[in-house]
């Protein structure tokens, strides 16, 4: 049998967590609130149940090879694809297509960990944090080359981020998981400088910080309400493509917000957004501070927005078709590609080599291999065959 040949670095997929990450790793004197599995008598499916409140089903974000169109989903984990929740069988997959590298992301705590702000007790909250990183370096171990862990933080909590920042350096993580708008939680704004200890300790650490779309409070897009009105599958479409615009407005608060001036070797990227605002959104931030003077009562802000962009931040795309007019305005080394496996929205199997193409095959060859390849390795320090 010979060996796969590897195209393609995976820059965003999604590990669906085996029942046990929290239940084995966090003392049993909370084992009735930590994230656990149970099983719903009546309509057979399994889902997770966080501090008392029913949450997502397990199979809703594993639905990539579901024989059923969404909004159907697995029931179980039985019946989701083996490679959405075992490592062993998630590297099969990956050489099947070809993928040599595969960068993970949670679905239980959120995109941002948000969704441990439900727990109502500050240390619990820290421990399913340092539990799900704890375990993630433990699935990736099984080939620590090609599963590359994203670590999440206990954002609410800044001197407990740093700590956990320092802490998950040294297990082996390759990224920092943060939420594009920490406002929404009533905290302090992304420009705040009270955030600064978190950046600092990234950048001394060498990892990117990823806004991944709906870290922050979604609950208007997807609020089931509108699922009444539109329907589930076009509310989760609708929100879906809401969430890239959400991301639009992280990315632009990040690039006014000084960061970026004072942190300059600190790298950042909008996961599973999509590029295609980028440019307008560049163009836009441009002209707006040319336009209005920002240079003169913020004179930190030295560079233009599309400038701090170009050095500092990473944009992953999956679907839609990158050619000149995105290239004018985001160089081919800040676009990495994508397949958000198992989400219900992914490229699964054989449609990977087929989208790749058609939203890539116009490129150069150089630019390409760039978008699917050198970009993640480099900015991960991911090793190749």
């Amino acid at each position: 049998m010979s060996e796969p040949t590897y195209t393609m670095i995976d820059s965003d997929t999604h590990v669906t967590e085996p029942r046990d990450v929290w239940t084995s790793r966090v003392a049993s004197k909370w084992k009735d609130r930590v994230p656990h599995v149970e099983l719903d008598p009546e309509t057979g499916e399994e889902f997770w149940l966080v501090d008392g409140n029913r949450g997502t089903p397990v199979g809703l974000t594993a639905t990539a090879g579901w024989r059923e169109l969404f909004p159907a989903y697995p029931p179980t984990y039985d019946e989701c694809h083996p490679g959405s929740h075992d490592p062993a069988a998630r590297l099969r997959y990956m050489d099947e297509l070809g993928v040599w590298a595969a960068v993970l992301y949670p679905n239980v705590g959120g995109f941002g960990s948000q969704l441990f702000l439900d727990i109502d007790d500050a240390a619990l909250k820290l421990e399913c944090v340092r539990a799900y990183n704890d375990f993630l370096i433990d699935w990736a171990s099984v080939d620590p080359r090609r599963l590359i862990p994203i670590m999440a933080t206990p954002f609410w909590d800044v001197q407990a981020t740093v700590a956990e920042i320092e802490r998950c350096a040294k297990l082996g993580h390759r990224g920092v998981l943060f939420t594009g708008e920490p406002h929404s939680w009533g905290l302090p704004y992304l420009p705040d400088r009270s955030w600064d200890p978190i950046w600092a300790a990234a950048q001394d650490a060498g990892l990117p910080v990823s806004f991944h779309i709906g870290s922050g409070d979604s609950s208007e897009d997807l609020a089931p309400e509108r699922a009444e009105v539109e329907s589930f599958s076009a509310m989760a479409a609708r929100g879906g493509s809401s969430l890239f615009l959400h991301n639009g407005a992280h990315i632009l608060d990040l690039l006014f917000s000084g960061i970026l001036a004072r942190f300059p070797r600190l790298n950042f990227v909008s996961v599973e957004s999509g590029v295609g605002w980028v440019p307008f959104i560049l163009q836009s931030a441009d002209y707006q501070y040319r336009t209005l003077n920002v240079r003169a009562d913020r004179p930190d802000l030295e560079m233009l927005p599309s400038e701090y962009f170009q050095r500092q931040v990473y944009a992953c795309c999956w679907f839609e078709k990158v050619g000149a007019a995105q290239l004018e305005w985001v160089s081919d080394e800040r676009i990495m590609y994508e397949t958000d496996f198992p989400h219900p929205t992914s490229i699964f199997g054989k449609d990977v080599p087929a989208t790749i193409e058609s939203a890539l095959g116009d490129l150069p060859g150089a630019t390409r291999r760039r978008i699917l390849w050198d970009n993640a390795a480099a900015l991960y320090g991911i090793e190749g065959p």
